[in-house]
């Protein structure tokens, strides 16, 4: 089964940048759509960005505007943030599945779950 390893969250003054990473274990993620998630304090969860793992085809959120970069070097997928806004607080979770490209920022397509790495965005 795999298991997912969020690493990179923090904390940054508006217009920063972080760089988070997610790193399978216990399975290759070759056959797997990737997405990141984000859940701020008193909101749901909402689709990032994510990527089908074979055919690197990516996938943003409208609010992302170009700031977030989603890649894969080997076995980590990262999602790159740059030009942070204090909106962008949440806990950041990156999530494994079989997604098809229409479901891709949908959670409930997702089965693998990591914990999560909190970015805190200050004004």
């Amino acid at each position: 089964q795999v298991q997912l390893v969020e690493s990179g969250g923090g904390s940054e003054e508006s217009g920063g940048s972080l760089t988070l990473s997610c790193v399978p274990s216990g399975g290759p993620l070759n056959y797997y759509a990737v997405g990141w998630f984000r859940q701020a304090p008193g909101k749901e969860r909402e689709g990032v960005a994510a990527m089908i793992v074979t055919t690197d085809k990516k996938r943003y959120a409208d609010f992302v505007e170009g700031r977030f970069t989603i890649s894969r070097d080997g076995a980590t997928v990262r999602l790159h943030l740059s030009n942070l806004k204090p909106e962008d607080t949440a806990m950041y979770y990156c999530a494994a599945g079989y997604v098809g490209w229409s479901q891709l920022l949908m959670e409930g397509s997702y089965t693998f779950w990591g914990q999560g790495t909190q970015v805190t965005v200050s004004s």
